[in-house]
């Protein structure tokens, strides 16, 4: 049986906790890491009611797009709003993660999600964001090595691209070393040189890891000075936040409002802007975004699609010909937390995974 431990890490893997934004609270944030999994719900909010849903059901983990706790909680008591969420589910273990502003932006999270519902075809981030330094690890390894010299890299956290892991690139070859009388070689001899046959094992590694993926190669090596090389690599672009691109075909505003409503389950939509006015170019951003307007504009999009607005956001949006969606904050989020679940059951077929029944949007 898959531990709450196991699914937290998957999650890591398909939205990363170091993408979030910096006043987030990312993670396993109640819970036992070490306990058994069989059932597991998404949600958007982890209400009162979604917590009950959950003990009902039998759930032992809720996986909450939104934090239980954005700040520090100096009291919690069984009749304060948090307590009436955390302490049926303590009593309950059951567990609760929540991925927020990682699953918002990564690659097939809620952005991608939204920005696909609307038809936008090959979104790209509509602010984009600078990869984390990254360095490339050269290690020259003996056949009888490398496995464990492998996985070792790996395991300390070397050899992930995007949403691959364990990559790596091998060459076969020939090293040469010259022992001096105060060494002991595990292969040949000292005193003279000797050509062995190794391996150039190369894996990218991020720059804060450098250290302890050098040292568990090291250990996993059997050499007295194992050969390698550590390359700093040049920067690109990695994800961002938002999502903008172009719909396949030319649409009235008027006609993208009503596509949102439909594939979005919006109670209702909010519009700035002339309904009979073309449109192609769409930026969206989900949730409560209406930051996002200034990238919009920056990036000459006809529209922008958020969860919410403020009034003179509004005005700025007129003022400077763009027009606006607001389907609800809700209504942008949820459908994502639905597919998420449904990913969840493929990926984890002995797991009965689904979204919450009771959620519901509050704003009507």
């Amino acid at each position: 049986m898959p531990t709450v431990a196991d699914f937290a890490a998957y999650l890591e893997r398909f939205a990363p906790c170091a993408t979030a934004a910096e006043w987030d609270n990312v993670g396993l944030l109640l819970g036992d890491p070490a306990a058994g999994l069989a059932r597991v719900m998404t949600c958007l909010t982890l209400t009162p009611d979604v917590a009950e849903e959950a003990v009902r059901e039998g759930a032992n983990l809720i996986v909450s797009h939104h934090p239980i706790f954005f700040r520090a909680v100096k009291k919690l008591t069984a009749n304060s709003g948090d307590g009436k969420v955390v302490f049926p589910l303590m009593t309950a273990g059951v567990a609760v993660y929540s991925p927020h502003t990682a699953f918002d932006n990564c690659a097939g999270g809620i952005n991608d999600s939204l920005a696909a519902r609307l038809g936008i075809v090959n979104p790209v981030p509509l602010r984009p964001r600078a990869a984390a330094p990254q360095c490339k690890l050269v290690a020259f390894v003996p056949d009888a090595d490398l496995q464990k010299v492998s996985d070792a890299v790996f395991a300390a956290g070397a050899g992930v691209i995007g949403q691959y892991r364990e990559c790596s690139f091998r060459l076969a070859g020939k090293g040469t070393f010259f022992g001096t009388e105060a060494t002991n070689p595990v292969v040949g001899q000292k005193g003279r040189r000797e050509d062995v046959d190794e391996w150039r094992l190369e894996v990218v590694v991020p720059e804060r890891n450098v250290a302890a993926v050098v040292a568990a190669m090291r250990k996993a090596h059997s050499y007295e000075e194992p050969a390698f090389d550590v390359y700093p690599l040049r920067p690109g672009a990695a994800g961002g936040e938002g999502r903008i691109g172009d719909l396949a075909h030319l649409v009235t505003l008027g006609e993208l409002v009503a596509r949102a409503k439909e594939k979005l389950s919006a109670v209702s939509v909010q519009v700035v802007g002339d309904l009979s006015r073309p449109v192609r170019k769409v930026a969206v951003a989900c949730g409560a975004a209406g930051e996002f307007l200034s990238d919009a504009i920056r990036s000459n999009a006809d529209v922008f699609v958020t969860g919410e607005l403020r009034f003179h956001d509004a005005l700025a949006a007129r003022s400077a010909g763009v027009s606006v969606v607001v389907p609800g904050h809700y209504a942008t989020e949820r459908p994502a937390v639905e597919e998420l679940a449904a990913r969840l059951a493929t990926e984890w077929p002995g797991v009965a995974a689904w979204a919450s029944r009771v959620e519901r949007d509050p704003v009507t």
